[in-house]
């Protein structure tokens, strides 16, 4: 019975690697379709188990349809737009990459617009609630974490009286984005209290028909209010502490980067919302271009909005940081709470250091998550080995702002990381600009995260531990399993 039962297991064994290999590798990068195949051969009830919840990085076919649809309604209408005017100072490159964004993800480069940069949560949270406030016609709020605690009240506070005075107001919140915090029951019950449509992103509800790869995240945080003025960046709406009483007890902040918009890029960022909405609910909603006015041009910035995610059909934000990083010419300064480059990403970055660009990366000295920020230090010897110097933002905050500069005119600032999971994973926005003046305020940033911040150096991380190496280098071989 023994034999007999060993050779069944045998068999099956057998019989599961046969699929991975002709399976697993297919549109898979190498390193991850070896992961996945040598989890095969360990473990191969599990990583077949494995594989089947979280194998398939795609956002099912339904899903896909409907981004493509929105994309070619997004495309039209950036048709109507034409190109920007020769009045603007641009590096040479720029059309080059403006051109890749709008290939890859249907909006294009626009120009009459005017951006600031919001540092610190106190303006980035009475912002929003001053957006909220003066809105006449909608409000249309998108974060993967939204919670109704003490700090955000007034934000909650400022939805209510919208909805009050017959604003329209629409929620999206991710499901498990959200779901894994306290207050989670409390701000859902509190959207449906106070009147406002509200919805769940990428629901995993398998019992109401509802499932794709769990961890497939909608990871986008944005807000709109009447098609005037618009907000992008790395904020989730909830207090600094994420409400954790471990955060507390290490006494942990998290510090984002927001950017409040006006012009015709808010009408993009709102295309972006009315994606997702539809994406949702099957509801298509009127963008903010069909009641845009020439009084919301005027600024003298170029913005593109740069949408990225499994939804595509590749990898939109890769491709846009990588095309960045080697048209460097002179400086390139990278913030990124969670840094786990694919190769390209990480041969793009020494690369630039070695030809004489200064790159500077700016990360956490602590860390939230385990895994990704062990596996994240397994890259700084390859990176201080080529000359990137690497800033480390002090405890107990967790620099979880996500943007990068190049040269003088060029940013990029939303909500991708520079890892596996933003790269792969998650529906991402960033925003592309470039003018001297926005540029400036980005530079101010950095130079107070760099005032902030002590240096990396080679000699302290060669003293690491032999316990620390071997668990980064361990901890790397996780992020190739996508």
């Amino acid at each position: 019975m023994g034999f007999r039962a060993s050779g069944a297991f045998l068999a099956l064994e057998v019989v599961l690697l046969a699929v991975a290999l002709v399976v697993v590798p297919r549109d898979r990068r190498p390193s991850s379709a070896l992961a996945w195949i040598l989890l095969f051969v360990l473990l191969p009830v599990i990583g077949a188990l494995l594989f089947a919840v979280i194998g398939n990085p795609k956002l099912p076919a339904a899903r896909r349809a409907k981004q493509r649809t929105m994309d070619e309604r997004i495309a039209e209408r950036a048709r109507e737009a034409g190109p920007v005017s020769d009045d603007h100072e641009t590096p040479p490159w720029l059309p080059s990459v403006a051109r890749l964004n709008e290939n890859l993800a249907a909006m294009p480069l626009l120009e009459d617009n005017d951006a600031h940069l919001l540092p610190h949560f106190a303006e980035q949270l009475a912002a929003l609630v001053d957006a909220v406030h003066g809105a006449r016609r909608y409000v249309h709020v998108e974060f993967y974490i939204l919670s109704l605690d003490a700090t955000t009240a007034p934000f909650f506070a400022a939805l209510e009286d919208a909805v009050a005075r017959g604003v329209q107001v629409r929620v999206l919140l991710d499901h498990l984005g959200s779901r894994s915090y306290p207050e989670y029951r409390a701000t859902t019950r509190e959207l449906t209290r106070i009147g406002a449509q509200w919805h769940l992103m990428l629901p995993v509800l398998p019992l109401r028909g509802r499932y794709q790869r769990p961890d497939l995240r909608n990871h986008r945080k944005l807000l709109v209010a009447d098609g005037e003025v618009g907000f992008v960046g790395s904020l989730n709406l909830i207090d600094p502490s994420y409400l954790k009483r471990a955060n507390r007890r290490r006494g942990l902040v998290w510090r984002d980067l927001m950017v409040r918009v006006h012009g015709p890029a808010v009408h993009e960022v709102d295309a972006l919302f009315v994606t997702d909405w539809f994406s949702e609910t099957d509801e298509l909603l009127a963008t903010s271009r069909e009641q845009a006015s020439a009084d919301q041009r005027g600024g003298d910035l170029l913005c593109q909005v740069a949408p990225s995610g499994p939804g595509f059909e590749v990898e939109n934000n890769l491709a846009l940081f990588n095309t960045l990083i080697h048209y460097a010419q002179r400086r390139l300064s990278i913030t990124s709470p969670y840094f786990v480059p694919d190769e390209s990403l990480l041969v793009a970055l020494t690369t630039a250091a070695r030809r004489g660009v200064a790159v500077e990366l700016f990360v956490s000295e602590i860390g939230d998550q385990f895994f990704v920020y062990h596996s994240q230090h397994s890259y700084y010897q390859a990176l201080l080995d080529a000359g990137v110097r690497i800033w480390l933002y002090p405890a107990p905050s967790i620099l979880h702002a996500k943007h990068l500069s190049v040269d003088e005119l060029v940013t990029v600032v939303g909500s991708s990381n520079m890892d596996m999971r933003s790269l792969n994973l998650n529906l991402e926005l960033m925003l592309m600009t470039c003018g001297k003046a926005f540029a400036d305020e980005m530079r101010a940033v950095e130079d107070e995260y760099r005032a902030l911040s002590r240096e990396l150096t080679p000699e302290e991380w060669s003293r690491r531990s032999f316990g620390h190496r071997l668990v980064d280098d361990l901890t790397r071989l996780t992020s190739a399993v996508q």
